[in-house]
């Protein structure tokens, strides 16, 4: 056998061997996420009536609607990947609840996260078909700075990418749901002025909305994925030690898992990446620090 034909052997058992990890950590329903989807949005509504009935401080209710924003997307995020219910699944219809619930604080239309997010996965750090792209920065306060940037008006970055990203898809139908978000968000925070609770209205949602996104886009897209300039299956992300643990990062040290099997439910990463690690190191993975 030549060596061509040996490295060629030698791959096959990899992915063999890496597909029948994957296998093991997959098939269940993560009602974790489940649970975490809908009890943090009940959460959040509940902040309303409770502020407004002084039964809590508005500094707190600040910093728990924070905490919502931050932890909302995640569980959409398992849906996007019908990890709680496949299509034709009894579960089916609890995927779609909790992909279109979860993302209700950060003013996230489930077709559009979903959609776009696909995309991310087929082309990761393509500076033209990544819509998560323009997060790419030199280092951690770079990123935090970006992703305000990219949302202020006229960027062309951020969740303003996606609607590029839709039309060329030519599922403009998707930006219909933004524009019913974006209108009931806004209509809310005037309404809610209008009453003489503005300051409610931009500390229970308005900048707990921004801080949330800063936070998501920091850990789900820039630190995966950072520096951002390779392609490829085992290239364009990467598994890393964060500051804030596992948790901190919302489970992101191990996202190189997930955009290798991302049917693997987010709380099985961290032992599917253990068990992978060797696989991993074979094929010349980033892991920095774990």
């Amino acid at each position: 056998m030549n060596a061509s034909a040996a490295n060629t052997a030698t791959q096959a058992e990899l992915m063999k061997r890496e597909r029948a990890i994957a296998r093991k950590y997959s098939g269940m329903v993560p009602w974790g996420a489940v649970a975490w989807g809908l009890g943090n949005l009940a959460i959040w509504l509940s902040l309303w009536p409770l502020v407004f009935l002084d039964i809590i401080p508005l500094w707190l209710g600040f910093l728990i609607a924070c905490a919502n924003v931050a932890l909302c997307y995640l569980p959409s995020h398992e849906a996007q990947h019908d990890i709680i219910g496949r299509k034709g699944s009894k579960w089916r219809w609890l995927n779609e609840l909790v992909g279109h619930l979860s993302t209700i604080p950060l003013v996230l239309p489930y077709r559009v996260a979903k959609l776009t997010h696909i995309q991310h996965h087929l082309h990761a750090n393509d500076p033209e078909l990544d819509p998560d792209y323009s997060t790419a920065a030199s280092g951690p306060w770079q990123a935090i700075w970006k992703s305000i940037q990219n949302r202020q008006p006229g960027a062309k970055g951020g969740t303003n990418a996606y609607v590029a990203v839709l039309r060329r898809m030519g599922r403009e139908d998707a930006l219909v749901d933004a524009m019913i978000y974006q209108a009931v968000f806004i209509g809310t925070l005037i309404a809610l002025a209008w009453s003489g609770h503005a300051i409610e209205a931009a500390l229970i949602w308005w900048l707990p909305r921004h801080i949330g996104a800063t936070y998501i886009q920091f850990y789900l897209s820039w630190a995966p994925h950072h520096p951002g300039r390779e392609q490829g299956r085992y290239k364009d992300t990467r598994a890393f030690r964060s500051v804030l643990g596992n948790i901190g990062s919302m489970g992101m040290q191990y996202h190189i898992v997930h955009h290798l099997h991302p049917y693997i439910p987010l709380s099985k990463t961290p032992a599917a990446f253990r068990e992978m690690r060797p696989i991993l190191e074979a094929r010349g993975c980033t892991l920095d620090g774990i």
